[in-house]
């Protein structure tokens, strides 16, 4: 790890570089197929589970919950923010990954949120937060009050970094995460956050003060370089700090596999989640 905000090639690179740095769906060659198939699975699974969807925690239509408490309302509650780089997705296309944690007697909950350029990044951060803020407040109600695990995957691993500041969660896990966004500023993925200098400074989880709380990074070993190096940073930096929680390469997964690993159960992260909290 070094301290500069930016990968030792950046300087010299051109544009489509830069921006084939940060393309995970041209990497990987079957990532339209891998999606349908997520989508389909999550509508299934939505379809199958209806109780406590849709649940409002702000004044816009993605500021929703989707909620699937387990038997025991003590137990754990794995939450999920999903990806997309800031400006794609949905919640709704991923609560299948709920399987997993039902397997383990867990909760799972899914919080959406305002996408770019709607919303800033700023906005899309303190919505998070205000997910949060309505999760303590009304989980129990739900069914939903055990220890809350926080993990997200590609954005949602950004999301879930700064996530795990807030007072009600107890350990995080991120995926495929994005820690350091000055990189990102220089890629095709601006043109809709538009990021500020404040942005960078104030919400890279990188440059943000270390939170001591176990955190999990976890990413696929056959993802683009540029994302195992944030990874790989970022964890690095959390060591250095003292605070808690492994590094987790996941075999041969690419950036789209790498959720069968949270999602089946008995999978490998599923089972570094747990840890998290013994």
């Amino acid at each position: 790890m070094t301290d500069s905000p930016l990968p030792a090639f950046w300087a010299s690179a051109s544009q489509a570089a830069r921006d084939e740095a940060y393309d995970n769906t041209r990497m990987v060659a079957d990532s339209g197929a891998q999606i349908a198939a997520r989508n389909e699975a999550a509508s299934a699974y939505r379809a199958a589970h209806p109780l406590h969807l849709d649940r409002a925690f702000g004044p816009t239509e993605r500021e929703a919950w989707d909620l699937f408490p387990g038997p025991d309302p003590a137990a754990p509650c794995l939450m999920f923010i999903h990806g997309g780089y800031w400006q794609r997705n949905r919640r709704q296309d991923f609560v299948h990954l709920a399987a997993g944690a039902h397997a383990m007697g867990w909760s799972f909950a899914a919080p959406g949120y305002t996408l770019a350029p709607e919303a800033s990044l700023t906005r899309i951060a303190w919505q998070v937060h205000a997910a949060l803020d309505w999760l303590a407040a009304h989980g129990p109600a739900e069914g939903i009050a055990g220890p809350l695990l926080v993990s997200g995957w590609s954005a949602g691993g950004h999301l879930a970094a700064l996530a795990l500041e807030h007072p009600a969660v107890t350990a995080g896990l991120a995926i495929s995460g994005i820690f350091e966004l000055a990189p990102i500023r220089d890629t095709y993925l601006n043109a809709a956050l538009k990021l500020t200098e404040d942005e960078l400074a104030n919400l890279s989880p990188r440059r943000r003060p270390v939170v001591q709380k176990p955190l999990a990074i976890a990413y696929g070993s056959a993802e683009l370089p540029e994302l195992v190096r944030q990874s790989r940073d970022f964890h690095a930096l959390r060591g250095a700090a003292h605070a808690p929680g492994p590094l987790i390469p996941v075999p041969g997964a690419d950036h789209f596999r790498v959720l069968e690993a949270l999602g089946t159960p008995g999978g490998s992260l599923l089972r570094a989640a747990a840890t998290l909290l013994d």
